[in-house]
């Protein structure tokens, strides 16, 4: 366990900043830290090194919360989430206030998603991904790291970070990490807490019909797509917004016949709780594919 400082304003996290020794690796969070975040928390300190430090950021983004959705009741967890960054190396938490993010009210000069922003997560939840790409670019500015990682269950979010990061030549190396779940097959998130005990029971269907699309790899996009719906057709307590298999960079639709990486993913709501999940698929290609 290291100590640690946390900052709840700009200034603060200048004067922690300053002292900081190169890599500085930032891990962006919302809090509500769980074993996923902990896995993200020993990448990043594995990815600084001894001489290297780890930063966290804890905000809960109100740019990427909808009309409706949960931004008063999202869990927030400030203290237990430092005991886990102070446990995981980390040596620098800024947790500043939206005020202090947001000094100005609602930012009018925002970041735009581009094409890939607009479809599946960004098709659902209109302005979520500027929401979050903004907020990225502000922590990133005022955090200045050498490298950024983010969790891969946010597959969108993060090939769009990825592309920013590009883009507008930031300078931070963007690193991701493979989902982590529970033992019963479900895709830790800090939502997850809205589950009742018969709700996280139906959302296994979303791992599962994952897990029979990756099954069909072998025989292409419409047996991966057709395995994976009957799962979730058998499973009418999740409410599925899409299920796709797409393009891991744009998360445009793979046409049939095509052979390579991709990515399937799914997104429902089971008990009032929207859920997403996702999982890297290596189609085949060749006559002997079901899609030919």
């Amino acid at each position: 366990m290291t100590d640690i400082v946390l900052a709840r304003t700009r200034d603060e996290l200048a004067v922690a900043r300053a002292g900081l020794a190169a890599p500085v690796v930032l891990v962006p969070t919302m809090g509500a830290l769980h074993a996923g975040h902990r896995v993200l928390l020993r990448a990043a300190r594995e990815l600084a090194g001894p001489a290297g430090n780890v930063a966290v950021s804890i905000f809960v983004n109100p740019l990427q919360f909808g009309p409706g959705e949960d931004l008063d009741r999202y869990p927030r967890t400030l203290d237990a989430d430092l005991a886990m960054c102070a446990e995981e190396g980390a040596r620098l938490v800024f947790a500043p206030s939206a005020a202090e993010m947001y000094p100005g009210g609602e930012p009018e000069v925002t970041v735009d998603p581009g094409p890939a922003g607009q479809v599946l997560e960004g098709k659902f939840r209109p302005g979520f991904f500027g929401g979050v790409l903004t907020v990225v670019l502000k922590l990133f500015n005022l955090t200045r790291p050498d490298v950024a990682v983010f969790g891969q269950k946010d597959a969108q979010q993060l090939a769009l970070v990825r592309r920013m990061a590009s883009d507008l030549n930031l300078g931070v190396v963007i690193e991701s990490v493979p989902i982590v779940r529970d033992a019963d097959g479900l895709a830790v998130s800090s939502r997850n807490a809205y589950l009742s005990a018969g709700d996280r029971t139906q959302a296994l269907a979303l791992s599962r019909a994952l897990r029979a699309g990756t099954a069909r790899a072998a025989d292409g996009v419409r047996p991966v797509l057709a395995a994976a719906g009957q799962i979730l057709a058998e499973s009418p307590a999740a409410a599925v917004d899409y299920l796709e298999l797409v393009d891991p960079a744009t998360f445009a639709p793979v046409p049939a016949g095509r052979a390579g990486p991709a990515v399937l993913v799914v997104a429902a709501t089971v008990g009032g709780t929207r859920l997403i999940d996702n999982v890297p698929v290596a189609l085949a290609g060749g006559v002997h594919a079901a899609d030919h």
